[in-house]
């Protein structure tokens, strides 16, 4: 079965089995350390993006929190991830992903759209992200 997946793929459910891990039985802390750790390890326009969207989300809806998630920046409360950040070269995609989670609150209808590709942050695009995070936030 592992062969079905690619090392890309492997490498973060490992990376989140370590995360939960290290969460169980554990105070909740503040991740927002490991958070900027994990971004400052990106590189080029990943690490541009990344910085750019966790300054957006955490002043958008400081009432989601930061942690790693699939070894990745994710924001939530209660212990989910409800917006996350995915850089483009974790999977060796063309592009980063903004994603939102089924706690988030954008349903629109019978179908809306729960992940954006991400390549560059416009006036327009960080204004987008910001609205978005707030409403899912809820």
């Amino acid at each position: 079965m592992a062969e079905n997946f690619t090392a890309e793929e492997r490498a973060a459910m490992k990376e989140r089995a370590q995360e939960v891990r290290k969460s169980r039985g554990a105070k909740k802390k503040d991740e927002e350390p490991a958070v900027l750790e994990k971004i400052a390890e990106m590189s080029g326009t990943d690490r541009e993006l990344a910085e750019r969207v966790h300054a957006i989300v955490t002043e958008s809806a400081p009432e989601l929190l930061p942690r790693l998630w699939y070894g990745m920046p994710a924001y939530g409360k209660g212990g989910k991830a409800t917006v996350f950040f995915q850089a483009a070269a974790k999977f060796k995609a063309r592009y980063a992903t903004l994603g939102f989670n089924e706690d988030a609150q954008l349903d629109d209808g019978a179908m809306w759209p729960t992940a954006f590709a991400l390549t560059e942050l416009t006036p327009e695009v960080e204004a987008r992200i910001a609205e978005l995070v707030k409403r899912a936030a809820g």
